[in-house]
């Protein structure tokens, strides 16, 4: 293990192998102790190297994980892309190597401004404070891909607790800390006060996040809401084909048609795959069978609108019956709803020229879904792994909601890690989610961010259950991640400061 703090490729492959671990920490795998070794490694590593050597030991870390995190993205350039094995190998390699780059980057920041081998406490809590920031920048950066954060690994693990008091940020947060801690511990033998201190960093968000676990920071708002959600298994190579659009609208009909008698009836994403306005009559007729059922209809459909005399496509959800609204995606999935430097990429191989690709992003501050009198924060499909984003809709609402088509992923664990993080979302937000899905995972989620009720995959089935409106705010929800931020705000600058002084004494 002496090859991690070394420069060279002994130690690069191993740092490659320690990013690659953190998949098994995550959903399905869920052995949540390897995202903790997962960033000790990478900690370590970073210790005497060379801000250009820093650089290549980050850009191996982060190629190991997204290379092993998110290989399934394959599975939508070849088999649903048209692109050829070979070629949809070399674009996902260009992709890996791209997004290695959020971890490359901080790691020379970190070797050439930031280290201070002096002072290993300070050292670890500005790790943890960098290790947030990179997090959180790319889940910004060019509309963000936050997928992969270390908290998630946290859903089922003693730091659960932690997330409804600073979402899955704190989580990674009390993860990056507790490891560059474990790494520091023998530096502080000698030490006793320094040592006690560590010690005490190190246990305190443990004992906090065990502490809190199942601390309950909502309460109910109403009675519990009965739902059907359908999952109609519709095959994607099917999905936009003209010649099948009457069959699913059918499929859906029929299938609410027979369903049980509920208070919401919720269909996933673009289960209408028509224009809104295309099939208002439709619509209309499923939203009257649903008022006489005294239901609320939440579907999936796209959207026409005219914006500055410019027809506009958006993702979008209505409710009809006992409830009301539209909300118009606004977090949009590259090359799967928009193509980034469309003059350039689009004809080239049919990959960027998917159905449905050329969705306009939805205005912020809409309304949030109507439906038996409840406010019911939608998100669809990729909305729900942006943290801030879900925060803001969850807190003006009594019940979340999630729609999503995965069937783009095929067999593959992408669906699963996107459960996970739905789950999340339950979590921090101390309320209940639907999650309804062309093909799976369809399920219900309990503010503890527990499945309470799901369909298998890759069936055509209807999820029957119940869900509970809730209200008040938990205190991320209300904080968001400002405290966090500021902290660590304050560390990173404590830390340059100090290193600017120590180069001029």
């Amino acid at each position: 293990m002496r090859w991690i703090t070394r420069p060279g490729w002994p130690g690069n492959l191993l740092a490659m192998a320690a990013g690659a671990s953190t998949l098994l920490a995550l959903a399905p795998f869920d052995i949540w102790p390897l995202a903790l070794l997962s960033i000790a490694l990478f900690y370590a590593g970073l210790r005497t190297l060379t801000p250009r050597q820093a650089l290549g030991r980050g850009w191996c870390f982060g190629f190991g994980l997204y290379g092993a995190g998110t290989w399934w993205i394959y599975v939508s350039m070849n088999t649903y892309g048209g692109a050829s094995p070979l070629l949809a190998i070399l674009l996902l390699l260009a992709f890996f190597a791209c997004l290695a780059l959020f971890f490359a980057l901080p790691a020379w920041l970190w070797a050439r401004w930031l280290r201070r081998d002096e002072a290993p406490l300070a050292d670890a809590l500005c790790f943890a404070a960098l290790w947030l920031l990179q997090e959180a920048f790319r889940g910004w950066f060019l509309t963000g891909f936050p997928w992969l954060y270390a908290g998630y690994s946290q859903l089922d693990g003693p730091l659960a607790g932690l997330a409804p008091l600073g979402g899955v940020w704190l989580v990674s947060f009390a993860l990056a800390l507790s490891a560059a801690l474990l790494c520091n511990l023998y530096r502080l033998r000698e030490r006793r006060a320094f040592l006690a201190v560590g010690v005490l960093l190190l246990l305190a968000p443990w004992a906090v996040g065990l502490a809190l676990k199942d601390h309950a920071w909502t309460v109910p708002a109403g009675d519990p809401l009965k739902v059907a959600a359908l999952q109609g298994n519709v095959e994607q190579d099917l999905k936009w084909d003209p010649a099948h659009v009457n069959a699913q609208l059918a499929l859906y009909r029929d299938m609410s048609f027979s369903s049980k008698p509920v208070d919401l009836l919720v269909w996933p994403e673009t289960a209408v795959p028509v224009l809104k306005d295309q099939a208002q009559g439709y619509i209309d007729m499923m939203g009257a069978f649903a008022a006489e059922r005294h239901s609320a209809l939440i579907t999936g459909v796209p959207v026409r609108q005219v914006v500055h005399q410019q027809r506009r496509y958006y993702n979008g959800v209505t409710v009809s019956g006992e409830g009301d609204g539209t909300y118009l995606k606004q977090k949009l999935v590259p090359f799967g709803e928009y193509v980034p430097l469309q003059d350039m990429l689009r004809g080239l191989i049919e990959f960027f020229n998917l159905p449905m690709s050329d969705f306009a992003r939805g205005p912020e501050d809409q309304p949030l879904l109507q439906a038996k009198g409840y406010q019911v924060a939608p998100y669809i499909c990729y909305e729900v792994v942006y943290p801030e984003f879900a925060a803001g809709l969850a807190a003006r609402s009594d019940l979340l909601l999630t729609i999503s088509n995965d069937t783009w992923f095929g067999t593959s664990i992408g669906p699963l890690q996107h459960l996970q993080m739905a789950q999340m979302r339950a979590l921090e937000a101390g309320r209940w989610m639907i999650r309804a899905t062309n093909n799976g995972v369809t399920a219900l989620i309990d503010p503890f961010g527990r499945i309470t009720a799901q369909v298998p995959q890759f069936q055509r089935a209807v999820l029957y259950g119940e869900v509970v409106p809730m209200q008040q705010l938990t205190p991320y929800l209300q904080w968001r991640s400002w405290p966090l931020a500021i902290v660590c705000a304050l560390l990173l600058g404590w830390a340059l400061l100090a290193g600017r002084i120590a180069r001029t004494v």
